[in-house]
């Protein structure tokens, strides 16, 4: 009975003992040791101010439908007494029609700031119209009087030259653009800054800028921040993304390497992370692309620093949300300022319908996510080809052999319905031509017949090294086979007549080509990303190497450049009309035989057509399997003789 007792006293002083700590531990929480925040974030949204139609049915993205949704999550924190940030990681411009106000309207930027966002980082695309675009555009946001994000960039500065991007030092300097900004949200202290990832920096080759590894400049940073700043979360605006293959994922490469990120915003790669990626004590998070969703990350730190997902979501902006009416207001003025000030100067509106569509294209998820024929390829570059013909009505122009387009410049699909002139412009949306306007040129280059066939081997060898290098063609068709030496997986090349007969190419002939102006750049850098073993140099037509591609953009009867989204628009607009509407042809809803894939085993289709790679290849596994026999043998010889000489040793033992 006394033991009983003394152990009934010993759990009620332990009682006692945990009682008297609840009002500890309440105070260690209201005095800081565990901070709690909402981020809010989105990244990619690429000038998708309204909704687009989605595959299958309902829609997707809008501005109006983000700011109700943002309001709705910033309540919601509120309420749970959770500050709450909103952040956006680059590339909110360039994607649609909105674009073509890019530079004296700012709309996306402007719009940032109407949605309340805190704070943005600069993607590749806000380079679009190079660097004295993005001045301008700035300038212009800057100029409008209204409430703005913040910007930071922390590794992608102007050169110190004085004679280059003055316009651009200067107005990034009167926005007041940071390498990071310190952004305090009832009591809790943000400290955000952005970087431009080095593939993204790639994809910018005109963007006129420096570029510092983002490791580098996360360190140094960061170093900076923990140093002067009191805060208590450090979030990076990263435009470099995540990938399946660890090599280029740099966000995550960024998170191992640099200790003290609270939350990477991934953006760049358009990757949707259903589950946040967790990295040491890093988390990452993407929402994919055009304004599909917003993401939500709420985070608890402890006392000794460690994070904590506390609710990672990805919420879907659709049809199921209401637009704000004010934002629906702005973007519709946006929207007037678009057709008065861009295209009417093509004699066309916003929602005018230019052809109807019975089946679906490929969707932009998906396109190019395979090396293989697509339709969408198949009918840009038969518009390439028909609207330079009707640009060249009366000229006695020489005719056009082959278009080609590469599939990094396809920026959207057609779902089943009607395809407006929005449609066909964000197909088609990004780059600017020699008169600085919206949209890529359409030019010509005359290539060899054998330069031809190195532009196809381009597509199945260096394609899925460099995805957007995929090409799509029109007048040309050609096999090949993955399983074939690298550089010679291209078969059968011929030149694609209208009425679908074949004709050899010839290879020291030379035959006009028209492609884009940035897919002709490409061409010209065939022999680069080949690492020298496919020549390609675009020439003029009398055989001279073109070094300036802008002075081979085709113009219009009244001077303007053709660009691309308007020769695909002018195309659809020709196709045969069905109840008074152009109607695209059954013969675009599958593949054409343009190019074919044959992932043949069979040695007769792995070394047909040999190339000198194949060759070499070829005569070095011969010299190595001669090598083996000859070492194989030689052995073997030794192996005899040195038997023989045991059994002479043991017939001379045993006479003995």
């Amino acid at each position: 009975m006394k033991r009983i007792l003394t152990r009934a006293a010993g759990l009620l002083l332990s009682a006692l003992l945990l009682l008297s700590l609840l009002p500890l531990a309440a105070q260690a929480e209201e005095a800081g040791e565990s901070t709690q925040a909402t981020i809010l974030f989105t990244h990619d949204m690429h000038s998708h101010l309204l909704p687009a139609p989605k595959e299958g049915g309902g829609e997707f993205g809008g501005f109006a439908r983000l700011k109700t949704a943002l309001d709705q999550q910033r309540a919601k924190a509120a309420v749970q007494g959770v500050p709450s940030l909103t952040v956006d990681g680059g590339d909110f411009s360039m994607g649609s029609l909105f674009q073509t106000v890019y530079t004296t309207q700012a709309t996306e930027l402007r719009s940032l700031g109407a949605m309340g966002f805190d704070v943005a980082t600069l993607g590749n695309h806000e380079f679009e119209y190079r660097g004295n675009g993005l001045a301008s555009m700035l300038n212009a946001a800057r100029e409008s009087g209204e409430t703005l994000p913040k910007i930071v960039q922390a590794n992608y500065t102007v050169p110190k030259d004085p004679d280059s991007g003055y316009n651009v030092v200067k107005a990034l300097g009167d926005y007041g653009v940071t390498a990071y900004t310190m952004v305090e949200k009832e009591g809790v202290r943000f400290a955000v800054f952005g970087l431009m990832g080095k593939d993204a920096d790639d994809t910018a080759p005109l963007s006129g800028m420096a570029y510092e590894p983002i490791i580098d400049a996360a360190r140094r940073v960061v170093a900076e921040i923990q140093a002067k700043e009191d805060y208590d979360f450090i979030v990076c605006l990263s435009h470099s993304g995540t990938n399946k293959d660890p090599a280029k994922s740099e966000d995550e490469q960024l998170a191992k390497a640099v200790d003290g990120i609270d939350f990477i915003v991934s953006g760049h790669t358009h990757t949707l992370l259903a589950a946040p990626k967790i990295v040491g004590n890093t988390i990452i998070g993407s929402v994919g692309e055009y304004c599909n969703n917003l993401g939500k990350l709420t985070i608890s730190k402890d006392a000794a620093g460690k994070n904590t997902v506390v609710e990672y979501a990805l919420i879907p902006i659709d049809e199921t949300v209401k637009d704000d009416p004010a934002m629906a207001v702005t973007i519709g003025d946006y929207k007037a300022l678009v057709e008065k000030d861009y295209l009417s100067q093509f004699g066309m509106t916003y929602d005018q319908v230019l052809a109807r569509t019975p089946f679906d294209f490929t969707p932009a998820s998906r396109f190019a996510a395979e090396q293989e024929e697509d339709s969408l390829g198949n009918l840009i570059t038969d518009a390439y080809i028909y609207a330079v013909q009707q640009a060249e009505q009366g000229k006695n122009a020489p005719p056009i052999t082959a278009a080609f387009v590469n599939s990094g410049v396809i920026r959207a699909s057609f779902p089943k319905g009607d395809i407006t002139v929005s449609n066909a412009f964000d197909v088609s949306s990004i780059g600017s031509g020699a008169d600085g306007t919206p949209g890529y040129p359409l030019i010509d280059v005359w290539l060899t017949g054998a330069e031809i066939k190195n532009v196809l081997e381009v597509d199945p060898s260096v394609g899925p090294i460099f995805s957007g290098a995929q090409l799509y063609s029109s007048g040309v068709r050609y096999d090949f086979n993955m399983n074939r030496m690298l550089f010679n997986r291209m078969t059968n090349p011929s030149l694609l007549l209208t009425d679908g007969t074949r004709k050899p190419l010839e290879n020291g002939k030379l035959y006009r080509v028209v492609t884009n102006l940035y897919s002709s750049q490409m061409l010209g850098l065939v022999t680069e990303k080949s690492f020298g073993i496919l020549k390609v140099t675009p020439k003029d037509s009398n055989g001279n190497p073109i070094t300036n591609y802008e002075n081979y953009v085709i113009h219009l009867p009244d001077g303007g450049e053709l660009k691309e989204w308007y020769a695909l628009a002018t195309y659809l607009q020709s196709l045969p009309a069905e109840d008074g509407v152009p109607r695209v042809p059954a013969r675009y809803s599958g593949p054409e035989g343009r190019k074919t894939r044959i992932d043949s085993l069979n040695p007769i289709e792995l070394l047909k057509s040999p190339n000198w790679v194949t060759l070499l290849a070829l005569g070095v596994i011969l010299l190595l399997a001669a090598l083996v026999v000859f070492l194989g043998r030689r052995a073997a010889t030794r192996a005899r003789r040195r038997g023989s000489r045991r059994g002479a040793k043991s017939y001379k033992s045993y006479r003995g």
